[in-house]
């Protein structure tokens, strides 16, 4: 699959594959510096939460993970955000590497770790519920003022179960050795939750943490949706559902994916050639 990009942020990326480029990317040693899990996972968690509206910089999220030490540039909210999403992936992490049945339950209980600082309560003529505790949401929810509208809330919980047991039965038909059908099936995985909108907040933390934990589940690099990411990775997936199409926005992802992964490999050959001259 070849992956080409014209995009705002910059210019057309060369036809490489996406395995070409992640040979490369393992032959340079890249996963092999020192903490490069660790801060590989900070920089998802920070730019998730400015997809968001958070503004905490992955050095101040380094800080806040390691020292305790917050920032007075940022707000309470913003910098429990991320501890609660650092929360939700060092548990999940650890979960999906059992191989478990991911169920409407166990998305619940993942994303009552996503809110567990910041969700509210809500009390609605549906009945009340938590969005700190995960609970599926009792009211109609719109994309934004102005916006098409999600589902129906009544439908929800029966849409989440077929898409459990879709995912489930897809991880299981996997084919381990086509690295290209994984990450796929990880996108495709964000598209459906997020399309569902099970909860009236966290649901675009929820859908990429999932994405991700799909892909550490089959030991894959990660994909990360950058803050500079944002308008065009908004845009595919209005593009997506306005057509009721889901490749458009597996094809964006795995072009983004790779387009990350080739800078990272530019920055490292930079850095490699920089310490050389010193």
């Amino acid at each position: 699959m070849n992956s080409t990009t014209g995009t705002k942020r910059g210019i057309v990326m060369p036809e490489r594959t996406l395995r070409q480029i992640l040979d490369e990317y393992f032959s340079l040693g890249i996963k092999d510096q020192i903490d490069w899990e660790k801060f590989y996972l900070y920089s998802i968690i920070t730019h998730s939460t400015a997809i968001e509206g958070s503004t905490v910089t992955e050095v101040e999220a380094q800080l806040l993970f390691d020292e305790g030490i917050t920032s007075g540039k940022r707000t309470i909210v913003e910098q429990m955000m991320n501890l609660d999403l650092k929360d939700a992936y060092e548990y999940g992490i650890k979960w999906i590497r059992q191989h478990p049945e991911i169920t409407v339950d166990s998305l619940i209980n993942l994303s009552a770790k996503v809110m567990a600082r910041t969700g509210s309560e809500y009390h609605t003529i549906s009945g009340d519920f938590s969005a700190a505790k995960g609970e599926l949401r009792k009211v109609n929810v719109s994309a934004g003022i102005g916006g098409t509208s999600y589902m129906a809330y009544q439908k929800v919980p029966a849409k989440l179960e077929a898409f459990c047991n879709e995912l489930n039965q897809r991880r299981k038909d996997i084919d381990l050795s086509d690295i290209i059908s994984i990450y796929n099936l990880s996108f495709w995985a964000h598209y459906e939750l997020v399309t569902i909108h099970p909860w009236v907040d966290g649901n675009g933390r929820m859908s990429r943490l999932l994405m991700n934990l799909l892909q550490w589940e089959f030991n894959l690099i990660p994909s990360k949706v950058l803050r500079e990411d944002k308008a065009e990775y908004i845009q595919a997936l209005i593009d997506a559902r306005e057509n009721e199409d889901d490749s458009i926005f597996v094809s964006f992802m795995m072009s983004l994916h790779t387009r990350h992964l080739q800078e990272e490999i530019e920055q490292f050959n930079s850095s490699m050639n920089d310490s050389h001259a010193d």
